[in-house]
C-alpha cells in the first residue's frame, strides 16, 4: 500500500470509532458473531426415576402407587402440582431465576427398556426400529466441525453419540495424561512411520489419521487450558471433577462447541430412596458449582446444559423398594436466555398409563435435539437428526 492510500485508510478507520452507531454495531457483531455458543450434555446413566425427581405432590395416584417410595417429607414445592426432590435444593436458585426449563414426558414411540439399546437410541437420535452407526453429535461434527476437540467427552472412552461418519470427538478425563501420552516415544515413533500412501489405505489410513488428530488435539487442549485454570471449589465426586474440567476448558476459551459428561448409578431396582437421594445430591451440587464457576467467568451466558437419562422408571414401585425400567422421563435444560423457564409442559396423566404401567410420552427427544441445534447452535438439524422434527419453544 502506498503512503497516500495508507493515510486515507487510517483516517477512515480512525473516524469510524467516533461514530456512536458504528461502535454500537461493532459491539453487537463482536458479541453475537465473533463468539460461539457451547452445549454441555449430562447423561444420567441407568435410567433416573423422573417421577421421584419431579414430584406430583398433589396427586393421590402417585402416593398410592408408591406407598414406600413416594417423597412427601422435605420436598420442594415449585407449583401447586409439582415439586423437586429434596436433594435438588441447590438447583432452586436456577429455577427461581428463570435459568432452568423442565420438559416432562420426553421419550419416543415404541420405547425400548434395555439400557444399552435405549442409550443407543438417545445417542444416535434413531427410531426404536433403526440402527445407526453414528451419533448425533458426531454427525454435527461431520457437518460443522474441523477438529476432534470441537466436541469433547470427559471419559476414557468415546460414546456412540460422539462418533461421526468422517470425524469423531475426543475423549479424555485428564487432559494432562492425554498430553503426556501423545508425547510418549512409542506413540511418536508410530506416527513418524506414516506416509501419504498409508493415509489412502482404508484401515491403516484411518488409524494414522486418528492418531495424528489425537496428538494435535492433545497439544491444543494442554497449551490452551493453562491459560485459565479453575479455582472454584467443587464437591468431591467424579461427576463434579468432570464438570470442573469442562468449566476450565470453557473459561480458557477452547474452540469446543460440545462437551459430553456422564454420571452413572441410576438403575434403582432396589432400595431406591437413599441411593437416589445421594445421586441427586451429587448431581445438583456439582451442577450448581459448575454454573457458579461459569457465571464468575462470564461464560454462562454462552453455555446451555442439557440433562437426560435413557428412560424413566415404572410408576408403580416394585417389591424390592425400588422401581423397574420405564419409558418417558423429564429433561432439564439450564441456560441464561431461556424462552420458557420453569415447567415447559404438564406431567403426563397418572390415570392414563401405557400398557406397561409407564407414563406416556408427549415430546419426542429428537425435537429437543433439533431445537438445540437450530435455536442454540444456530445450524440446520437436517442430516443430523433423522426425519424432520417439530421445534419446541424453550430457547
Amino acid at each position: 500500500m502506498d503512503r497516500r492510500k495508507f493515510i486515507k485508510n487510517s483516517a477512515l478507520a480512525s473516524s469510524l470509532f467516533f461514530v456512536p452507531n458504528f461502535v454500537k454495531a461493532f459491539e453487537t457483531v463482536a458479541s453475537e458473531r465473533l463468539g460461539y455458543k457451547r452445549l454441555v450434555i449430562v447423561q444420567l446413566a441407568g435410567g433416573n426415576d423422573g417421577l421421584n425427581t419431579i414430584i406430583p405432590h398433589n396427586n393421590d395416584l402417585y402416593y398410592n402407587a408408591r406407598p414406600r417410595l413416594a417423597i412427601s417429607k422435605d420436598l420442594i414445592k415449585l407449583t401447586d402440582d409439582l415439586g423437586f426432590h429434596p436433594s435438588l435444593n441447590p438447583l432452586r436458585p436456577l429455577f427461581d431465576n428463570g435459568e432452568l426449563s423442565i420438559i416432562n414426558n420426553v421419550g419416543y414411540p415404541n420405547p425400548v427398556r434395555s439400557h444399552f439399546r435405549s442409550m443407543d437410541i438417545w445417542q444416535t437420535a434413531s427410531g426404536s426400529d433403526e440402527y445407526l452407526q453414528s451419533g448425533w453429535i458426531g454427525r454435527y461434527l461431520d457437518q460443522y466441525g474441523k477438529q476432534p476437540y470441537n466436541a469433547m467427552e470427559m471419559d476414557e472412552q468415546l460414546s456412540l453419540a460422539m462418533k461421526g461418519e468422517h470425524l469423531n470427538g475426543i475423549a479424555t478425563n485428564d487432559y494432562k495424561v492425554l498430553y503426556n501420552t501423545a508425547k510418549d516415544p512409542y506413540f511418536k515413533n508410530v506416527i513418524n512411520h506414516y506416509n501419504d500412501a498409508h493415509l489412502s489405505e482404508h484401515n491403516l489410513g484411518y488409524l494414522y489419521q486418528t492418531m495424528i488428530e489425537a496428538k494435535s488435539s492433545a497439544n491444543y487442549i494442554f497449551e490452551n487450558t493453562k491459560v485459565k485454570p479453575s479455582h472454584k471449589i467443587y464437591p468431591q465426586n467424579k461427576f463434579a471433577k468432570q464438570l470442573k474440567n469442562v468449566a476450565q476448558f470453557i473459561n480458557s476459551g477452547l474452540d469446543t462447541k460440545v462437551f459430553y459428561t456422564s454420571f452413572s448409578g441410576f438403575d434403582t431396582h432396589a432400595n431406591q430412596i437413599n441411593k437416589q437421594a445421594r445421586l441427586l445430591t451429587h448431581y445438583s451440587e456439582s451442577v450448581s458449582a459448575f454454573v457458579q464457576d461459569l457465571k464468575q467467568n462470564d461464560t454462562f451466558k454462552d453455555t446451555l446444559i442439557l440433562t437426560f437419562s435413557e428412560f424413566g422408571r415404572r410408576v408403580k414401585q416394585n417389591a424390592a423398594n425400588g422401581t423397574d425400567h420405564g419409558s418417558a422421563n423429564n429433561v432439564f435444560v439450564i441456560g441464561k436466555n431461556l424462552k420458557t423457564a420453569g415447567f415447559y409442559n404438564k406431567l403426563a396423566s397418572l390415570s392414563d398409563l401405557d400398557a406397561n404401567g409407564d407414563l406416556k410420552y408427549s415430546i419426542d427427544f429428537r425435537s429437543v435435539y433439533a431445537t438445540i441445534l437450530s435455536q442454540w447452535m444456530e445450524v440446520s438439524a437436517e442430516g443430523i437428526i433423522p426425519n424432520q422434527q417439530k421445534l419446541l419453544d424453550f430457547i
